[in-house]
């Protein structure tokens, strides 16, 4: 069968059934959620003094996840399989790095998956609130009913991923079109208001004065530590990748979908939150989110009639759900890889015979993002589990770019395939560059984190990612002792990608 056919069973039965638009909203609902709705404004509490420079501190986050996804769309043209990320560091890296990177991106992703879907009840909550249903609004609010429907959320999308990939797809695409459409009532709101409207809606519903709005103070320490923390809004792209055995015609949609979700969320991420910020000023933000959570629709509330209001906290319901179909096939289909590979226990590459979907691995990675809901609950931070994604994802997009390095040294037939961007000095440029910012980004996210006074060290997002990576290294090395004494060849095994 060709690539742009189904996939045969060699690769386990899954199937080529996604194309450029379902691929695409794979990225686009990984990356839109939490990130925008919530992230811009709670990183005033995060990174006290960053007040006024949110916006330049999301510029520049930009640039080294742009780099990241060139890295990706580079790789994934000449490598178009399951579990991208991990094939492509364990072919043109080393096959313990090519598990590191995804290792690291799976647990990250994995909970903040759960931090998603604890999260979301927040919103409804607040949708009830503005509806003066009073006695639900209370009724979410405790710990039980928030914890059990975040629970429910999850594992109804586990089950939209087991039912197979064209279910997936008819799910998520209209989802995201609405989520674009409701998203836009913030853009237009933000725009058409400014801080005197503001200022009159608090008067009018708190008595409260707005105080005088001044600039902030510019401390390089407090834009590189908030840029680190943006820089978590424009992870999701990598999903793509993983979805790369299940693309119709992978080496030209694969690059093409990253691009698409690259451009159309991080214009959309920049409108978005300017729109906020143009209406509500940094100072009441700030202040605001030392008291409680702040979110976009709370913030627009002050100005915008009730009607407006609900539709814009169900825009950020939609966009925190469209999140868990999506982290959930990428986080999945890395297990399916290393299963596949034969350095994790093979059940985890179990397919359904008429579904073709990596079932158990679906299972487990639902397994492992509830612990992401019952963390932040205990927690009662959910900024824990963002934390935790920033450093697993930091490490993910350094050692991609570090492929795109060593990839003609190490693999020279698989670097021959590449189609995007095949210059080779421009490809090691922005490949230099790319390392360059991720490893300071790195740098700095793991001082903050290591030098902020938390009551107990498991608060700690850097000692928690080292732990579970070194659990998750203890069975590789077990799994590949097995494959060693079975007589496999390593070197032609981690030289070649599985077959179609």
């Amino acid at each position: 069968m060709t690539e742009t056919g189904r996939q045969s069973q060699g690769n386990g039965g899954l199937r080529r059934e996604l194309g450029l638009g379902a691929l695409a909203a794979t990225g686009i609902c990984s990356m839109l959620g939490a990130s925008v709705y919530v992230v811009p404004f709670m990183i005033q509490r995060n990174v006290p003094g960053i007040g006024s420079w949110v916006l330049p501190a999301f510029l520049f986050a930009a640039l080294p996840a742009v780099l990241a996804a060139l890295a990706y769309a580079i790789l994934a043209s000449a490598m178009p399989r399951a579990g991208g990320s991990y094939l492509y560091a364990s072919r043109g890296l080393s096959p313990y790095l090519g598990f590191v990177a995804s290792f690291s991106q799976w647990f990250g992703l994995s909970i903040v998956i759960g931090v998603i879907a604890y999260i979301i009840v927040p919103f409804l909550r607040d949708i009830a609130l503005a509806l003066e249903w009073i006695d639900t609004a209370a009724l979410l609010d405790t710990g039980a009913v928030r914890v059990g429907l975040a629970l429910a959320m999850l594992w109804g999308f586990v089950g939209t991923n087991l039912l197979g990939s064209r279910f997936y797809a008819r799910t998520l695409i209209p989802l995201m079109f609405l989520m674009f459409s409701l998203g836009a009532i913030v853009v237009i709101a933000g725009f058409s208001h400014d801080a005197t409207d503001f200022a009159a809606g608090l008067l009018a519903r708190e008595g409260r004065v707005m105080s005088e709005s001044t600039d902030s103070a510019f401390d390089l320490k407090t834009f590189l530590a908030a840029a680190a923390i943006l820089f978590s809004s424009f992870i999701g792209f990598d999903s793509i990748a993983q979805a790369g055995g299940e693309a119709r015609n992978p080496g030209r949609n694969l690059p093409l979908a990253i691009g698409i979700a690259m451009l159309s969320v991080g214009s959309f991420y920049f409108l978005f939150t300017s729109a906020v910020y143009h209406t509500v000023p940094w100072q009441f933000v700030a202040d605001e989110s030392l008291q409680r959570d702040v979110t976009a629709p709370g913030l627009l509330g002050y100005v915008l009639p009730g009607a407006w209001a609900v539709a814009i906290i169900a825009g950020a319901a939609i966009a925190l759900l469209n999140d868990l179909p999506a982290m959930l096939l990428a986080v999945s289909r890395l297990m399916f890889a290393w299963a596949k590979d034969g350095i994790f226990p093979s059940a985890l590459g179990a397919v359904h015979p008429r579904r073709h979907t990596p079932q158990t691995a679906i299972i487990v990675s639902g397994l492992m993002a509830t612990l992401g809901i019952l963390g932040s609950h205990f927690a009662s931070d959910f900024f824990l589990g963002i934390d935790i994604m920033v450093t697993s994802m930091l490490v993910n997009f350094l050692l991609m770019c570090l492929t795109v390095v060593t990839l003609p040294g190490r693999n020279p037939e698989l670097a021959a395939r590449v189609t995007v961007l095949s210059h080779r000095p421009s490809q090691l440029a922005l490949a230099w560059l790319g390392i360059f910012l991720l490893a300071g980004f790195l740098l700095i996210h793991t001082h903050k984190d290591l030098s902020t006074e938390l009551s107990a060290w498991y608060f700690h997002s850097t000692p928690i990612w080292l732990i579970v990576m070194g659990i998750g290294s203890a069975i590789y090395f077990l799994e590949r002792a097995k494959l060693k004494r079975s007589g496999a060849n390593l070197d032609q095994l981690f030289k070649q990608l599985p077959p179609e």
